[in-house]
């Protein structure tokens, strides 16, 4: 069993608790103190992390991990991700998902990353489905997907989008059941994870279908909350008015990013109900008034970090809370918060050493140093 002691950093659970001695046994966080003294003669592994934070590592909810794209044909495929780019991110904890392709992309596929990641030595989950019906699956179920493969923990779906399969309300409801029930059945969040898409009815039929069946509006999380629709930002404050959470994804420009979670907030909505993904390795295409495509950009698992410093400097949200959509938040609303999100006595020794410009020196992903100085000292078998 490897020991490993990290002295004097000043740590963000993500609330801020000054200075602080960390012990992590194995892959746990053991301890929790001021000043932690080991017995003589116990063979540990000292880190010094005076005059640097320590934060819970990145959860990010939304990662093409097996690459996105396809809307302009098989050279618009973008290539799968690697561990080394999680992890010097910060992310010691990423849910795969699917896009406009299930056809070149399959969800076994999926599984088979997120199994790789996780033998690699980080948190790895996965949303069945993908942008369309009927659903894509393993298993041929959402529900048996969800209930019986450890990895899934819900499934996703496009609305609002020429992309999708402009499914109804009712249609929607039946995939919510699935979900709900399979979540139930196999103890998960059991989440429908909704693509938002510049669609004019932006986030109206999860209003039609929390208010004419017994499915609650907290089965779903909206994505790709943007400002660039003021219909769209009004919806998102309306769900979470009316119980819901809603995932902001972190523009390439971070000063966006800021922008959509202080009109969030400014509108009254409770932080604790919003959190940022990356769409990490998914395409970004632009398309004209006529759903035509005009351009193509990818997004990059950095920037939650770009997010988290922007939120920051902007004087937008101190750190402790502008940790949270990136961490406890996504933990909570996962249902993985039993171990992850939080640095605390019991919890996955999951953590990510800042410098005080918020830069990335050191992540630990269940005890084990993965980035040192910035860089990936582990890295996957083909990098």
């Amino acid at each position: 069993m490897q020991f490993r002691l990290i002295r004097a950093g000043e740590l963000y659970s993500p609330e801020q608790e000054g200075t602080k001695d960390l012990l992590i046994v194995g892959d746990r966080i053991a301890r929790i103190a001021e000043r932690i003294d080991l017995p003589k003669g116990l063979s540990v592994e000292i880190v010094d992390a005076e005059g640097k934070l320590i934060v819970p590592g990145f959860i990010d909810l939304h990662v093409h991990l097996i690459g996105g794209g396809g809307e302009d044909g098989p050279t618009s495929r973008v290539p799968e991700i690697t561990l080394s780019q999680l992890t010097e991110a910060g992310i010691t904890t990423a849910v795969g998902v699917l896009g406009t392709d299930n056809l070149t992309r399959s969800p076994e596929a999926l599984l088979a990353k997120v199994k790789a990641l996780r033998q690699e030595g980080i948190g790895a989950y996965m949303y069945t489905g993908s942008y369309h019906l009927p659903p894509v699956t393993i298993t041929g179920s959402v529900k048996r997907d969800i209930a019986l493969i450890e990895e899934v923990i819900g499934v996703k779906i496009a609305i609002a989008d020429h992309r999708g399969s402009q499914l109804d309300a009712h249609e929607l409801a039946r995939l919510a059941s699935e979900a709900r029930l399979g979540g139930m059945l196999g103890s998960k969040a059991g989440i429908v994870h909704c693509h938002i898409g510049r669609g004019r009815r932006g986030l109206g039929i999860l209003f039609d279908v929390a208010e004419n069946t017994e499915i609650p509006i907290g089965q779903f999380l909206p994505t790709h909350i943007s400002g660039k629709s003021p219909v769209l930002l009004e919806h998102a404050v309306d769900f979470v008015q009316r119980g819901g959470h809603v995932d902001v994804t972190a523009h390439e420009d971070a000063s966006e990013t800021v922008a959509v979670i202080r009109a969030l907030v400014e509108k009254g909505v409770n932080l604790a109900k919003i959190t940022i993904s990356s769409d990490g390795n998914g395409s970004i295409p632009r398309f004209n008034d006529q759903a035509e495509l005009i351009g193509m950009a990818t997004g990059h698992v950095t920037s939650l970090a770009d997010a988290l410093r922007a939120l920051v400097s902007s004087d937008m949200l101190p750190l402790s809370d502008a940790l949270r959509p990136i961490t406890s938040n996504a933990a909570d609303r996962l249902g993985i918060a039993d171990r992850k999100g939080r640095i605390r006595e019991g919890a996955d020794a999951d953590l990510v050493v800042l410098d005080h410009d918020l830069r990335i020196d050191q992540v630990f992903a269940k005890g084990r140093l993965m980035v040192s100085n910035g860089k990936a000292v582990v890295k996957g078998p083909f990098e």
